[in-house]
């Protein structure tokens, strides 16, 4: 359940011709930055002064001077950043914009689960709402996950939460045995091995590239698995040509922007009449609603002084444990 009040004060719905020009014009008045995530629209990705995964975004949200975050991505991020920056006007385009891995966890059940097994420590991956990071020991990203669980003493039993897919992608990376909650991501999970091996012989030069959110039978097709960043930089540095991409269809942009010369495939969803593979709620973000949010200084993230206590400790040791610098 989302912990935010909406602060909006005599709103106003005009949208200008020139958007970039009127939202460059807004930051400089607001002393804002803009961070979106690779999932968002081509023009979001373009005007943000930081553009990556969550593991970036935290990274950013922690060290930034501006006094106003706008956060082109979904809910949990931008609790993420008021978390790390409660005295701080945190603005998100849309608040519709949710997550399925995230609701696939309730806070409620999710504290039964673990008051079952009070001996386990609790890492939560950052696609979680606040509720559930305040009930964590630790938090992780896909870039960071495998790291951090390699650091915890193998006499410690841990709980890793919500996504079942990633949690699965740690233990076989890892050798760890830990109790996973079985919440997944709808995105990462429609895509169609029978349609992904079709497109393999299609494209016999083409590498796979694989977000560890995906079932198992995708990431067994994989050349490479890893976080968006990580698939970002793996195919400018690779040399094949072609690549097959098993990740929600907005980082491709900043691929064919990093990589002119090459190929990107966005790998097919089971459902062929769907875009199913793209991220409803992160595409419910646009343009419009980002000039409407700062012009308003509405949508806020607010979130009670309990929880953003609870819920630092736990992000601030994911922060420290991480020696990956985006």
């Amino acid at each position: 359940m989302f912990t935010t009040a909406i602060v909006q004060n005599n709103p106003t719905r005009e949208i200008p011709v020139d958007l970039f020009a009127a939202i460059q014009a807004l930051k400089q008045e607001l002393n804002a930055v803009i961070l979106a995530h690779y999932y968002q629209e081509p023009d979001i990705q373009d005007i943000a002064d930081y553009i990556g995964d969550s593991l970036g975004l935290a990274q950013q949200a922690a060290k930034t001077n501006a006094e106003v975050i706008v956060f082109a991505g979904v809910h949990f991020m931008a609790e993420t950043a008021k978390i790390l920056n409660p005295n701080k006007l945190v603005l998100l385009p849309d608040l519709a914009a949710g997550c399925s891995l995230a609701d696939s966890c309730p806070a409620q059940e999710f504290a039964a689960f673990k008051a079952a097994h009070p001996d386990h420590l609790v890492i939560s991956y950052i696609n979680c709402t606040a509720e559930i990071k305040a009930m964590s020991d630790i938090i992780c990203t896909s870039s960071n996950a495998v790291q951090i669980v390699r650091q915890i003493p193998l006499d410690r039993p841990i709980i890793f939460a919500p996504d079942r897919n990633l949690g699965r992608y740690v233990m076989q990376q890892t050798g760890r045995n830990m109790l996973l909650w079985q919440g997944s991501c709808i995105v990462h999970e429609t895509f169609s091995e029978k349609k992904l091996v079709q497109l393999k012989i299609q494209h016999p030069a083409a590498e796979v590239l694989a977000h560890p959110e995906c079932e198992s039978p995708i990431l067994r097709h994989a050349d490479y698995v890893g976080s968006t960043t990580a698939l970002l930089k793996y195919c400018q540095k690779s040399s094949a040509n072609s690549f097959i991409v098993a990740t929600e269809p907005g980082i491709i942009h900043q691929m064919r922007k990093e990589a002119a010369h090459k190929n990107f495939i966005p790998a097919p969803p089971i459902n062929s009449n769907c875009n199913c593979n793209e991220c409803p709620y992160m595409r419910l973000n646009t343009l419009e609603k980002l000039y409407l949010a700062m012009k308003n200084r509405s949508p806020e993230i607010e979130l009670s002084e309990e929880i953003v206590t609870a819920a630092l400790n736990p992000l601030q040791r994911m922060l420290a444990m991480s020696t990956q610098q985006i």
